[in-house]
């Protein structure tokens, strides 16, 4: 029995390289880099080269960008604290039916709790948001449209540059300053450009533990000027919108491993789309009544997400566990419940196609000999569980 990793979009491996570089910020140089002393400013000046790394590859200023413990602060910080700030322009935010649940739960206080008014966008059929859809919803109220870079669960690449091309004309043609562009990066920062200037967004998130680097950190990049209300208080670090002592083994690390990935994107993309493509195609052929979900060519090169009908995701990960193979029925952040993916639904399938999805997210270690275990085993497995299964699936769902 083999051992297979493919859940990368979880969570992925800690690179070597970042290991080494985060060592040193374990042991010897220990210092709070708020302390006066000399052991202090030592790791602040690291602290501050590592912020220096990551704008370089951003194309944007050191101290346009703020470190976080994670994706889901950063997401949060960037809704919540620019809602609250700049409600006096507005009450009226964007956002999709796909993103993350850090983002969706965020806007869903702001609206039942802070009496924001919302609209959600909804995706066509494979996981696409129009820069037409933004267009048409946005108001002289709008003040915040947060759209994810690549989905989480079924790995659709959205035309975020377009979308904030648009944005950023509508707000000068409509002299709305106040009107900003977010979108959660968290799937990109491995695959896909985050060049800022050609993406024309205002604030973006990323998260370590996407980037083989260390859990526990994050960033949200804040464009110069932009003003936001803190949700923490306590403290003057990260110009006090994220106080408490800083992550510096975490913010080393990550610098490393964002460099690490940007250098590294384009060959690995490469290397990775034809292992997704021989996946999808080994298992459409072996195993009848299955879709693939998201866009068949505008997706992550990693990411294959697909129904199995008739049967439950949840048990067929079991089943696949104990063969060895690791997926996921959608995002981690939801593991525990057993809820079907909100994204699949949103796509506008039924429940029992959304019950059916498995996600297999492919990585650094990923093989070509991996992808034809999973060919091997599945099959057998869904055979299996469809024998116990009273479900029957319409065909019409099968494409």
């Amino acid at each position: 029995m083999k051992d297979v990793y493919l859940d990368h979009a979880a969570t992925s491996p800690l690179d070597p390289r970042v290991r080494e570089v985060m060592l040193p910020y374990l042991d010897d140089q220990f210092g709070n880099p708020s302390s006066f002393h000399t052991a202090g400013k030592r790791v602040k000046d690291d602290v501050e080269a590592a912020r220096a790394q990551i704008a370089e590859q951003l194309s944007v200023r050191p101290d346009e960008i703020l470190f976080t413990s994670g994706g889901t602060e950063s997401d949060n910080l960037g809704i919540l604290g620019y809602a609250r700030k700049n409600q006096s322009a507005g009450k009226h935010l964007i956002t999709t039916k796909i993103e993350h649940h850090a983002v969706l739960e965020a806007i869903l206080h702001l609206e039942k709790k802070e009496g924001f008014e919302v609209t959600y966008l909804e995706p066509n059929r494979e996981g696409l948001i129009t820069v037409a859809q933004v267009e048409a919803a946005l108001r002289e109220d709008t003040i915040l449209v947060s759209v994810m870079y690549a989905n989480n669960e079924i790995g659709t690449v959205l035309p975020i540059a377009e979308i904030g091309n648009m944005i950023q004309k509508w707000r000068q043609e409509h002299n709305r300053p106040a009107l900003r562009f977010h979108t959660d990066a968290c799937q990109a920062g491995e695959y896909l450009d985050l060049n800022i200037e050609r993406l024309h967004v205002d604030m973006l998130t990323l998260n370590g533990s996407k980037l083989y680097g260390p859990k526990g950190i994050g960033l949200l990049y804040l464009k110069r000027g932009i003003k936001l209300q803190p949700l923490q208080f306590g403290g003057a670090q990260e110009r006090a919108l994220r106080p408490g002592t800083q992550n510096v083994p975490g913010i080393i690390g990550l610098a490393k491993a964002l460099e690490i990935a940007q250098k590294n994107r384009k060959a690995e993309v490469e290397r990775l789309i034809p292992l997704r493509e021989a996946l999808i195609e080994g298992l459409q052929k072996a195993i009848t009544k299955t879709r693939l979900n998201g866009h068949a060519t505008e997706r992550l090169p990693n990411n294959v997400n697909m129904s199995f009908m008739d049967v439950e995701g949840e048990a067929l990960l079991l089943y696949l566990d104990s063969q060895g193979v690791y997926a996921s029925t959608g995002s981690a952040c939801t593991s525990a419940s057993l809820d079907p993916s909100h994204v699949i639904l949103a796509l506008g399938l039924p429940y029992e196609v959304a019950h059916g999805s498995l996600r297999f997210s492919l990585g650094r270690s990923t093989t070509q000999e991996d992808i034809e275990y999973v060919i091997e085993v599945l099959p057998a497995l869904v055979q299996k569980l469809r024998a116990l299964s009273p479900v029957n699936v319409d065909e019409k769902y099968f494409v």
